[in-house]
């Protein structure tokens, strides 16, 4: 019985394997065009993988790689006795989840607002309004913030001049800094960010909102109880990648609105990693730094995709 079954499975897996084979030769030239993409994500995103061995070692530009002596979890250890380590832990985590927290819901909100405006004009009008601050270069946008909260110059203390109020140097106060990366972030993302929500929402049938208005519905119940349910598994997917770069705060824009008064709440892992490896040349603790965020990231995507795979059957895999 046991000779029958695995001849079975031999047969099954021989002919997927040929039908595989036709496949591939009925449609070479779509693989072709992939070609590129791959040999590219292949150089740049999986051979410097090899370069992980350095938080492991105690890199020497003399010997190389190779001829560099092996240190085991040295550095790792360092990090984690460090009086750094805490703080670093803290402000990573504190402006990734607020970022989230924040970030996330806006472009649900302005998809599910935007999709029930009728006049096209007025809706185009604010989706380009929207749209237009993505493309705004990371050290532009700094330098407008810097311009916009200057004491002297800026406009919003401007305002607050209007109103009888002194000047605030908002970038010189540690606790104003996690206020200003999120919702200037949510200014310039939020509208490019609802561009898939979009997409979702024209997947859905206009004869349920038709049913729904027939039945008596107004705006907010169709938008709460179709337009909402139709880009759950959308939102369920983009949540969990979010989730899986959660400590992964991009070090550019932390770093240019960074200065010696603000540092206390601005000094997360990536501006650590970047000041470490290429300011004091400490490679390969710098390395195993980046390693141990990376591999925080990856357990959080596990667990959570995990998760959401038991209670709403939507995941990555």
């Amino acid at each position: 019985m046991e000779n029958v079954l695995s001849e079975k499975k031999k047969r099954t897996g021989k002919r997927k394997w040929e039908k595989g084979i036709l496949y591939f030769k009925g449609n070479y030239d779509l693989y072709l065009f992939l070609l590129p993409a791959v040999v590219v994500i292949f150089i740049f995103s999986y051979l410097p993988i090899y370069g992980i061995v350095l938080a492991f070692k105690d890199y020497s530009v003399s010997k190389g790689i190779l001829g560099s002596t092996w240190v085991g979890w040295k550095h790792f250890s360092r990090f984690f006795a460090s009086a750094y380590f805490p703080v670093l832990m803290k402000n990573t985590l504190l402006l990734s989840l607020y970022s989230l927290a924040v970030g996330f819901p806006f472009p649900i909100i302005l998809a599910l607002l935007l999709n029930t405006i009728k006049v096209k004009w007025f809706k185009k009008t604010v989706q380009m309004v929207t749209y237009a601050p993505n493309f705004i270069s990371t050290v532009v946008m700094c330098g407008m913030i810097i311009l916009f909260l200057s004491p002297r110059a800026g406009m919003i203390n401007k305002l607050l001049g209007l109103f009888g109020k002194n000047p605030v140097n908002f970038m010189a106060y540690a606790s104003f800094f996690p206020h200003i990366y999120v919702w200037s972030g949510v200014w310039q993302t939020a509208g490019w960010n609802s561009v898939i929500y979009f997409a979702a929402l024209s997947g859905i049938s206009p004869e349920l909102h038709e049913a729904a208005m027939i039945d008596g519905a107004s705006r907010l119940q169709r938008i709460l109880h179709i337009d909402l349910p139709g880009i759950i598994p959308t939102a369920v997917i983009l949540l969990i990648l979010n989730m899986g770069s959660i400590m992964s705060v991009g070090y550019e824009k932390v770093y240019l609105l960074q200065n010696n008064t603000n540092i206390a709440s601005s000094e997360i892992i990536a501006t650590y990693v970047y000041k470490m490896g290429i300011l004091n040349n400490d490679i390969s603790f710098s390395t195993a730094v980046g390693l141990f965020n990376s591999v925080i990231n990856l357990v959080l995507l596990i667990v959570v995709n995990s998760i959401s795979r038991k209670l709403s059957e939507n995941s990555l895999w």
